[in-house]
């Protein structure tokens, strides 16, 4: 009778889809991602910066990208 089942689950997944859409649970998602990362910095332990940007390239042409889309 307690607890959840995998099908309510399902359902609440379902409708905060629906809700929110898929762009701003993304945005949400980086946002968690960063703070997590901020997080294990200030507490002294290592953030895994491992992955490489790769250049965008749009139409064959490089994208500049200036230093404001980025965040150290």
């Amino acid at each position: 009778m307690g607890g959840i089942g995998i099908w309510q689950l399902v359902i609440v997944l379902l409708i905060v889809f629906l809700l929110f859409g898929t762009k701003r649970l993304k945005g949400l998602g980086g946002d968690v991602g960063e703070a997590i990362q901020g997080f294990r910095k200030s507490m002294g332990g290592t953030a895994d910066n491992t992955v490489e940007q790769q250049p965008q390239v749009l139409n064959n042409q490089p994208v500049q990208q200036t230093q404001t889309d980025r965040q150290a």
